[in-house]
């Protein structure tokens, strides 16, 4: 057993309290990782808020960044002393899984959700009893966690621990359903509802593929500013008008809208701002979309709900760092930076709009 100091949320709702804990030495597939960084992302806040009773208390966090400690006696991939980011966990066994599509394995639920691992078991206790944890196969509200290996990706050693902890999540997601999933041509039209991380990203990953124009919207005027910063042609308040200035702008409707805000009134605006045969990708945790069918049978338009950018992490990661060694995915931009100790105050940040993306940080 390690001690640790984790980031607890004792209830649904509950506010994270630092807790010490003990944390299990790692099995032999896994992976125990010092935390140098960890993003909070609009997930951890959304789940911690609707989170089962009976799985709590709980160790949330999954864009976590740090070094590797140790490792079990079948793993190969990382030794220690290397660097590394964290993302989803998968059983790199299913059809899914084996067709490069590890973000819709057949194991997610019980590997990612379960606040345990997939038998059941938490690597945590809390005075003496067990601490839910393995969220998104990593709790990485934590100085330290045991990570299954194919959660683990290798990163340069110079690349910042605040950078590297969004590629994880908030990085490949925006930037995968772009470049994995919706895969523009360049010089066609991309529009982003949202400029928070994951939107961001997105526009980020459009303007390096060439697109235009680009279009974001978001309510937060220091958001649009930044959008229009990371190359956007435009930037729009969401006001009543919003449909026919994307229309406006993109000469009779968006090739592709990616929308990131969960909400359905945006999400059936964006059908609006289509031009016949485009795409629109949904990647925000929301609730019931109804959708006028016959509008989508007359536009000929695609519906794409898509999970952690469709990336396999292993492949895709080292991309995007890639594209940010070129310039091209500066997502440092992006971030605002806690020590993991004001853990409450990056939670306030994000959610008052003063923080893109906070990246927790241990000394």
């Amino acid at each position: 057993m390690r001690r640790v100091r984790a980031a607890v949320s004792g209830a649904p709702g509950a506010p994270f309290t630092l807790r010490d804990a003990d944390l299990e030495e790692p099995r032999p597939r896994e992976v125990l990782v010092r935390m140098t960084a960890a993003g909070i992302c609009h997930t951890d806040l959304a789940m911690r808020d609707t989170w089962p009773r009976r799985l709590t208390p709980m160790v949330f966090g999954h864009e976590g960044a740090g070094r590797v400690e140790a490792v079990g006696s079948r793993v190969t991939g990382v030794a220690p002393g290397d660097h590394v980011c964290l993302t989803f966990a998968s059983c790199g066994e299913c059809a899914q899984c084996a067709a490069g599509h590890p973000a819709y394995c057949r194991a997610s639920r019980a590997r990612n959700l379960s606040g345990g691992r997939d038998d059941g078991s938490t690597p945590l206790t809390l005075d003496g009893a067990p601490l839910h944890g393995c969220f998104f196969g990593q709790s990485s509200f934590a100085t330290y966690a045991v990570v299954h290996e194919r959660g683990v990706v290798r990163v340069p050693s110079d690349l910042p621990a605040a950078v590297a902890s969004p590629l994880g999540c908030n990085g490949q997601t925006g930037a995968g359903t772009v470049l994995n999933r919706l895969r523009p041509e360049p010089g066609s039209s991309l529009v982003v509802l949202g400029a928070g991380g994951v939107g961001l990203s997105a526009l980020m990953a459009a303007v390096a593929a060439g697109c235009g124009p680009v279009v974001a919207v978001d309510p937060v005027a220091s958001r649009r500013a930044l959008a229009i910063g990371l190359g956007a042609t435009a930037a729009l308040a969401p006001g009543d008008d919003l449909v026919a200035a994307v229309r406006e702008l993109t000469g009779g409707g968006a090739h592709h809208v990616v929308e990131t805000t969960g909400r359905p009134e945006m999400a059936r605006r964006a059908l609006g701002a289509l031009r016949p045969r485009g795409e629109l990708a949904l990647l925000g945790l929301g609730g019931e979309m109804t959708f006028d069918v016959m509008a989508l049978l007359a536009g000929g338009v695609r519906v794409h709900g898509v999970l952690e950018g469709d990336s396999d992490p292993g492949r895709f990661v080292p991309e995007l760092i890639a594209l940010r060694e070129r310039g091209l995915f500066p997502l440092e931009r992006l971030v605002t930076t806690f020590p993991f100790e004001d853990i409450g105050e990056a939670v306030a940040a994000m959610s008052e709009g003063r923080a893109v993306k906070p990246v927790l940080t241990f000394g």
